[in-house]
């Protein structure tokens, strides 16, 4: 059997050193890889590139794709000022994702989206975020833990009727690593999943395969058999969708 193949939405990184300082590089994290070959498909790391015709190129080439983590989203994309807490922005990796959610979903092609790739989804859809945790005066979680990447953070209430319950039951433990989240949902969505302060730690399109999550799933699989089901999962439909 064909092994799907899965895109892995790629970010720019400079160098800090080495022979070419300030250099760009077009990267994802190795976890990324890895998860996905652990759960039977194969990666495809896609560059963010601004050429509409590429992109469409790139995305018929895999069968599926995650919506990789990164930097933050530019708030004007939605239609807030920026504010003192907002971290670094790339307007590349945003127009890049936002082209790709667009051609994949008109593929009809399943999205995997994490942290930051929950992020953009909801925006593509018309949805905000808070800029940084501080403005929203409910939560109270410690959403960037301080502690290896795969070591559970904080738990996470899953909604009966999902996706993600069907994967993972009623709770799990995640890590967490981020501190801009979901304000005002997008077009579409349902919420999946929410941390005991409230911030939404997941979501589903109602239509199609889109299931998106707020902490690193891909840092956790390897030591953590639940949250390798989300990777498998994505394969399973990538396959199914190959033979429909």
């Amino acid at each position: 059997m064909n092994k799907p193949l899965i895109g892995l939405i790629g970010g720019v990184i400079l160098d800090q050193g080495g022979l070419f300082p300030g250099y760009e590089r077009s990267y994802v994290n190795s976890d990324y890889v890895t998860a996905v070959l652990e759960a039977g498909g194969v990666p495809v790391i896609l560059p963010p590139i601004n050429d509409q015709e590429a992109i469409r190129k790139q995305l018929e080439c895999v069968d599926a794709i995650i919506i990789t983590g990164g930097i933050d989203v530019n708030p004007l994309i939605y239609g807030d000022e920026p504010m003192d807490k907002l971290g670094q922005i790339q307007t590349l990796r945003d127009e890049f994702d936002l082209a790709v959610i667009k051609e994949i979903l008109e593929q009809k092609k399943p999205v995997l989206g994490i942290c930051r790739g929950l992020q953009i989804l909801n925006v593509a859809f018309g949805g905000t975020l808070y800029q940084d945790l501080s403005y929203n005066e409910d939560s109270y979680i410690k959403h960037v833990q301080n502690t290896a990447p795969d070591v559970p953070g904080h738990s996470v209430e899953i909604m009966e009727g999902t996706k993600l319950f069907a994967l993972l039951g009623a709770n799990t433990t995640t890590n967490s690593f981020h501190h801009q989240a979901i304000k005002d949902l997008g077009e579409g969505f349902r919420v999946s999943a929410r941390a005991k302060d409230g911030i939404i730690e997941a979501i589903e399109r109602e239509e199609g395969y889109v299931l998106a999550v707020q902490w690193h799933p891909e840092m956790m699989a390897s030591k953590y058999k639940e949250m390798r089901k989300i990777f498998t999962d994505l394969i399973r439909e990538a396959t199914d969708s190959i033979k429909r």
